[in-house]
């Protein structure tokens, strides 16, 4: 194949891939209500890649191209030994950003040691302020120790904490502007995210529940004015901000406003599946082929090099002429 260094991972629509969101685990010490069942049944642990086979996807992502990698599960760091991992993929020649995205809890204790491997961005659950409505959200959560994380990762000199919210109506759409103030009390970015239909929950109408991006733009716009960020991502987030603060404002809109014409990224499950797309199903085996060619990078780049052949041009949540997704948002990789 040609030198790796040089090999840029572009579908046939054109666009380059250079973001992987690499899952670490399926399993979370919270049980959010948008996210998996309550009575969730997790992936055996001898199906799961191991945290060299991990590092050895990293490398060969790495090597073909992509520059920025996430750390994802269910909850990466309910992950044992997962420090080893991040010390491995951040020495990596090439990547230019090394983040993880966590439910928090577990964040205070190892905020610094995260630094110091090369993490240098964190997204933080939070979806509400509330400690019984968290509580109710997570299924298991307890807000004061997210808090302690968000707190922890600030001291230790996390570049940017950013705060996901998935914002659901009836549920928590009466905290938009609450989740905001705390963003821009204590120096954070914050996305708002429309909830996205992947498996199935004990909660009967997901659309019924859907906060638009543009209803919470309005709804924000009615306290602060929100200015357009010159700041441009190729993936799903459109940024604000607002005049006098540092804190950048996102939207993430997967269901109101399709942003697949830029996709940038790819997902490797913590069984070693490659997901070309988050709303739909295609996928490649890189398990199987690591197993069967055991420190061969030359055949894994390869496969890698011809899954992203296949990458769909788009997903169609809540398209009622395709079949929905059944993959919970855990096992997908966040």
């Amino acid at each position: 194949m040609p030198d790796s260094k040089s090999t840029v991972l572009t579908d046939r629509f054109g666009r380059v891939v250079n973001y992987l969101r690499l899952s670490v685990t399926d399993r979370c010490d919270f049980r959010c209500v948008y996210c998996m069942a309550e009575d969730m049944v997790f992936v055996p642990r001898q199906q799961l890649l191991t945290l060299e086979e991990l590092a050895f996807v990293g490398q060969a992502f790495v090597e073909l191209g992509v520059s920025r990698i996430r750390l994802t599960g269910g909850e990466p760091l309910v992950r044992r030994n997962l420090m080893s991992l991040v010390h491995s993929l951040g020495k990596l020649a090439g990547l230019d950003e090394l983040l993880l995205t966590t439910n928090g809890a577990r964040l205070e204790s190892v905020a610094g040691e995260l630094v110091n491997a090369g993490i240098k961005r964190i997204n933080i659950s939070l979806d509400s302020l509330q400690p019984l409505r968290f509580a109710t959200i997570t299924r298991t959560g307890e807000l004061h120790r997210v808090l302690s994380g968000i707190a922890a990762a600030k001291r230790a000199g996390i570049e940017r904490v950013k705060i996901n919210a998935v914002i659901m109506r009836g549920q928590n759409d009466d905290e938009i502007i609450a989740l905001l103030d705390f963003a821009l009390e204590h120096g954070l970015d914050i996305s708002f995210i429309e909830e996205m239909p992947l498996g199935v929950t004990s909660r009967s109408d997901r659309q019924r529940e859907l906060v638009s991006s543009q209803e919470i733009r309005a709804r924000i716009s009615s306290f602060y004015p929100l200015m357009a960020s010159a700041e441009t991502s190729p993936g799903p987030s459109r940024y604000y901000r607002i005049p006098g603060s540092s804190s950048r404002i996102g939207f993430i809109s997967a269901n109101t406003h399709n942003f697949c014409e830029s996709c940038n990224r790819v997902r490797v499950t913590c069984e070693g599946q490659l997901l070309l797309c988050l709303g739909n199903e295609h996928s490649v085996d890189l398990r199987a082929v690591i197993r069967a060619h055991p420190g061969d990078m030359d055949v894994l780049k390869t496969a890698i090099v011809a899954a992203i052949a296949i990458k769909p041009e788009r997903h169609h949540f809540y398209d009622p002429d395709r079949p929905q997704v059944v993959r919970f948002m855990n096992a997908t990789g966040g």
